[in-house]
């Protein structure tokens, strides 16, 4: 069991990266929406806020007062359960509460929890559990925030460079350098799946989509040491790549046609150079570095067009969890060619918590590993990351596998 005071300092670390990712920006950067799929940074805040008031404090600690009236309604993301809320399209409109009045919420919110946390004895393992998915919860959200942040600002006229606590493009260079073997998977039956249990405190945390174990049986295979470089994505682009509707899904074909897509997000042809937005403003693509904000639509046609495959996520997990393996994962989130589906056995929980991965289980692609702008100690080799197959503002790369 993990020490109660413990607890507490790992609650306030998670609550201080949060901020921690904001320090960079002005006040008028907090409030912007350009899309329905980026949410203001300042909603982020808000909402990673409400879930521990509405899911801990409310019903767990005896005497509290609910900050506001109406943050309920202003921060529930998608919880049926809960009750009315903002539509997602309408958050950029959310002038009020203001940008300070939110950061007294967050400071409000701290208070009581640290007292709550610095209290309790944890008799529950569900009550354990639902503090684990909190702090979980809004580790996801700092990387929708990173991601965010990056969409808000790459897709502002100045493109402004702003500090951010992640990994930089020099970095990413860096980790990328030194050659990684391919991986060969053996025929054979695998385990797919994170082991549940019933004492939350026995095991590392782990999603619901991740349960229920199952075996499957896998087809010999290789799958790439090393994710898709910019040089090598732009070799799929100059050979006319986007032009050539045999390489795509029929799908990927109208999205691109219709989108007029032709580079990864956030690149730029300059005077006949690409350039690209990062974190450090408007820079040079490099082209050793792994491409990145792909769609599947773009992974799986450069795969056709390499003559090869994007991977299952059961091949990527029977690869990154072989003894010894050297999969080089962590870099970008990989997309695979499964649809986000419920293992065998899955079951969805009871009330709100129930409501967080199950009912997305449609129209929706795996991915796998984490990216540079995934929380330190939020990833392992059995978590599904899902999105549509037409997304690519988060970091999403790519990995091939042999035909």
């Amino acid at each position: 069991m993990v020490a109660e005071q413990t607890l507490t300092d790992q609650y306030l670390r998670v609550r201080a990266h949060s901020e921690a990712i904001c320090r960079g920006l002005e006040t008028e950067d907090y409030v912007v929406q350009p899309i329905a799929d980026v949410s203001p940074p300042k909603w982020h805040l808000g909402h990673t806020t409400w879930f521990w008031e509405t899911f801990v404090l409310v019903p767990n600690a005896p005497g509290y007062r609910i900050f506001h009236d109406d943050f309920s309604y202003v921060f529930n993301s998608y919880y049926e359960t809960v009750g009315k809320r903002v539509l997602r399209t309408d958050r950029g409109n959310l002038s009020r509460p203001t940008v300070s009045g939110v950061y007294e919420y967050r400071a409000y919110v701290d208070e009581h929890m640290r007292r709550f946390l610095d209290q309790a004895r944890y008799e529950s393992p569900e009550q354990y559990a639902l503090i684990e998915l909190g702090l979980n919860h809004e580790q996801q959200h700092q990387e929708l925030l990173i991601s965010d942040i990056k969409y808000i600002l790459g897709n502002n006229p100045l493109l402004p460079p702003v500090a951010m606590p992640m990994v930089t493009e020099q970095e990413n260079r860096f980790l990328s350098a030194s050659a990684h073997p391919s991986i060969r998977l053996p025929e054979g039956v695998y385990t797919i799946g994170h082991p549940c249990s019933t004492e939350a405190e026995d095991q590392p945390f782990h999603f619901d989509n991740e349960e229920a174990v199952h075996k499957v049986y896998l087809n010999e295979t290789t799958l790439s040491g090393e994710l898709v470089t910019n040089g090598e994505y732009l070799a799929f682009m100059e050979a006319g790549g986007y032009q050539d509707f045999r390489y795509w899904l029929a799908d990927g074909w109208a999205w691109v046609s219709d989108n007029g897509v032709q580079a990864p997000m956030y690149w730029h042809q300059v005077e006949g150079a690409w350039w690209q937005y990062t974190f450090d403003g408007l820079a040079p693509v490099d082209p050793a570095v792994p491409v990145c904000h792909v769609s599947h639509y773009e992974a799986d046609a450069y795969a056709r067009w390499k003559g090869r495959r994007l991977p299952t996520e059961f091949e990527w997990e029977a690869a990154a969890r072989l003894p010894g393996s050297q999969l080089n994962w962590g870099m970008r989130w990989e997309w695979t060619r499964s649809a986000y589906l419920p293992y065998p056995g899955f079951v969805t929980a009871e009330g709100a918590v129930g409501e967080y991965n199950g009912k997305f289980m449609s129209g929706q692609m795996v991915l796998r590993g984490a990216s540079v702008a995934t929380p330190e100690g939020h990833s392992r080799p059995t978590y599904r990351n899902f999105f549509q197959p037409d997304k690519r503002w988060q970091f999403t790369g790519i990995r091939l596998v042999s035909q």
